[in-house]
């Protein structure tokens, strides 16, 4: 299968680069089919770093080898699930158990973060979530 995700790596280069828009790249990586590495025989290959957990997720085959080398891991026969990104950030996100988001192309030349913070991941796991008042003062 070949996946490339023109629009969103756009995305992502205009935010770098100082002019894109924040929304405009959330809604079209909810919109991207991304490859997500496996770890074990049932797990996403996450990594816990600055107190969050992150799922690697890659815009192309290309990108996904890159990280395979660089974890110095065998590119042929490395698992990976294609999924929509909008699943990701509603589904898995929430599903880490922990504060946590996704790390795009991370071994790649514009690697870029979706922390877990409202308008991109459910209020409920948003680090920025709704404040639950007790009634207490």
């Amino acid at each position: 299968m070949t996946v490339r995700n023109a629009g969103l790596v756009h995305q992502v280069r205009m935010l770098r680069a100082g002019v894109g828009d924040p929304a405009l790249m959330v809604a079209q990586f909810r919109l991207s089919v991304l490859l997500v590495p496996r770890w074990g025989d049932e797990g996403l290959w996450t990594a816990d770093e600055g107190g969050l957990r992150w799922i690697f997720a890659f815009t192309s085959e290309e990108e996904l080898a890159a990280f395979a080398r660089l974890k110095d891991v065998p590119v042929e026969g490395l698992p990976y699930l294609t999924v929509l990104g909008s699943r990701l950030l509603e589904v898995a996100v929430p599903g880490l158990g922990v504060a946590g988001g996704v790390a795009l192309d991370v071994a790649g030349a514009e690697p870029m973060l979706f922390p877990p913070m409202r308008g991109i991941v459910p209020d409920e796991v948003a680090l920025d979530g709704p404040m639950v008042t007790t009634g207490e003062g």
